[in-house]
């Protein structure tokens, strides 16, 4: 098997663009497949100050390291969500990371605020992966506005948003679809634009390109994602690849052209984000943001636990 490009000997075959690379060229690949997107969809420029999510996996460690090694104005920022071992080792690569390649990064563990994700759980009874999206989002966006910077740029890659989309389908989730793009606009001035390069680029590529790369990364899963359904959303769609590849590809990209419109509310009937969060500071729709919200509700059920047991009164 020889390289598409340059006709020596091919060390990674990619079916669902019909060609394989050699090592040199396979990372010219990933990195202009990436610059493409950027720039197709008018993500950031030069000028931008990116704050790149990290986890310590290897799609947002291989998106850092392509924008960093492209000469773009990146800050990491981890969320550290206090899920025992877990999260040390993805602490670690990300730290490493950064110390590697002399990259800025910053790190909040809620841990700290009593807020580590296994506790919210088993105080809120609420599924981890809810709970994690909803402090997620209010981390990222308070980090983007505390470090300056214009765009927050995540690692979610093609399997990710093939994925979401067959599951927002299959349940006609009318809402997640209509903001289920490659870039999400801001609608508030504390917001900054949300952006997903690595929309296009499957899981076995990042995989590779970490690989080659050398980037140490968490290899296992979050253990709570265990029984998700996202898992069999991939799994379906891993079978489709197999017997049709570019399946995914193709599903996510025409959906983004041409179906996403479908969804998209006329501007005249789009609701911003304009009252002001009474907790955090952050826009919010009513008098607490959805973070303040999960929070006050983890408070009260941890002091219901807390609170003293009156002896029973006898006659």
């Amino acid at each position: 098997m020889k390289c598409t490009r340059c006709k020596e000997p091919a060390e990674v075959k990619l079916r669902a663009h019909n060609s394989a690379f050699c090592r040199a060229c396979f990372l010219f690949f990933f990195q202009r497949r990436v610059g493409r997107a950027i720039e197709h969809e008018k993500m950031f420029d030069r000028s931008s100050r990116i704050l790149v999510a990290v986890s310590g996996g290897k799609d947002s460690l291989a998106l850092w390291d392509v924008l960093a090694s492209e000469g773009y104005q990146t800050v990491g920022f981890h969320l550290a969500l206090g899920i025992g071992g877990y999260s040390q080792r993805s602490r670690e690569r990300c730290e490493s990371f950064a110390e590697k390649h002399g990259l800025e990064l910053s790190v909040h563990a809620l841990a700290d605020e009593g807020l580590a994700i296994p506790e919210i759980v088993s105080a809120t009874r609420r599924p981890a992966c809810s709970a994690c999206g909803t402090i997620k989002r209010h981390y990222f966006d308070a980090a983007a506005l505390e470090l300056g910077c214009d765009v927050i740029a995540t690692g979610h890659n093609l399997d990710d948003e093939a994925a979401r989309l067959l599951g927002n389908v299959l349940h006609w989730q009318t809402e997640y679809l209509a903001r289920q793009k490659p870039v999400i606009q801001p609608r508030h001035e504390k917001f900054v634009r949300k952006v997903k390069p690595l929309y296009l680029t499957s899981e076995f590529e990042t995989a590779t390109y970490a690989f080659m790369k050398r980037i140490e990364y968490v290899v296992e899963e979050c253990p709570n994602a265990i029984g998700a359904s996202q898992l069999d959303y991939k799994a379906v769609l891993d079978r489709l690849e197999n017997t049709s590849p570019g399946t995914k590809v193709g599903f996510v990209r025409d959906f983004v052209v041409r179906g996403s419109r479908a969804f998209e509310a006329p501007a005249t009937e789009r609701a911003d984000t304009g009252g002001t969060c009474s907790g955090c500071g952050m826009p919010a729709f009513g008098t607490l943001c959805s973070f303040c919200s999960l929070r006050a509700e983890v408070d009260r059920k941890l002091a219901l636990r807390t609170r003293p047991v009156s002896p029973a009164v006898t006659e």
